[in-house]
């Protein structure tokens, strides 16, 4: 398993088109990919469903961690962080 921290950037939070954007990314990867909030007990919610990534409320300046399982693990969450520092392609 490989995880990564960083902070939503996006001044609406991750609301339904970042959702959506973020779970067609992490579906484009092989491995079982993750969302929470850095604080949160537990593994987090599957990042490949929009309806768990927005009920998870992560708002502007929400710390969550990605984590990823798998073959391409690395790749993915690097690719993931890397879409919510540069504002989730708004």
């Amino acid at each position: 398993m490989y995880s990564a921290e960083t902070t939503v950037v996006n001044a609406t939070g991750i609301h339904a088109r970042p959702a959506s954007q973020f779970s067609k990314m992490a579906n484009g990867y092989k491995s079982n990919v993750f969302v929470k909030k850095s604080e949160a007990e537990g593994d987090g919610v599957n990042a490949k469903s929009v309806l768990n990534l927005m009920t998870q409320g992560l708002t502007c300046g929400t710390k969550i961690t990605i984590s990823a399982d798998g073959e391409d693990e690395q790749e993915a969450v690097k690719a993931l962080v890397e879409f919510v520092e540069g504002g989730c392609g708004e």
